[in-house]
């Protein structure tokens, strides 16, 4: 499956979100994309976002620039599920977008519901 992963630029996402994904077994049975990475730092996302199976949001920090990628992936009919961390006020539009709403408590359990929803949304496109 492929997985666009989507967030704000305004928190530690290399070790808060990134480094729990690439140390999950996730990483090496799907395709990610991770925006800020230096390899992907020139990619429009609106050049590519039409061609993933999934948009994970990680949705605790409001941003201008996510909710444009939500929208582009929206508009492409790309399933959305965002999360946020317990404590954070998630945007109230994103019920509107996000197939999946999910609050997490900590990185650990950020990992385990990226998990669940992935082999979700994996058992429906079968």
């Amino acid at each position: 499956m492929k997985i666009y992963l989507s967030h704000s630029g305004n928190f530690d996402y290399e070790t808060e979100l990134y480094a729990p994904i690439k140390e999950s077994p996730l990483f090496n049975e799907h395709e990610f994309f991770l925006p800020h990475a230096p390899e992907n730092i020139d990619v429009r996302t609106k050049d590519i976002v039409a061609k993933y199976d999934l948009m994970l949001s990680e949705a605790s920090f409001p941003s201008t620039g996510q909710g444009i990628e939500i929208g582009l992936a929206a508009a492409a009919g790309v399933p959305i599920a965002c999360l946020y961390r317990e404590g954070t006020k998630p945007s109230s539009s994103l019920h509107f977008y996000c197939e999946d709403l999910v609050s997490y408590s900590d990185i650990a359990d950020l990992t385990q519901k990226i998990i669940l929803l992935v082999e979700k949304r994996g058992r429906s496109l079968q």
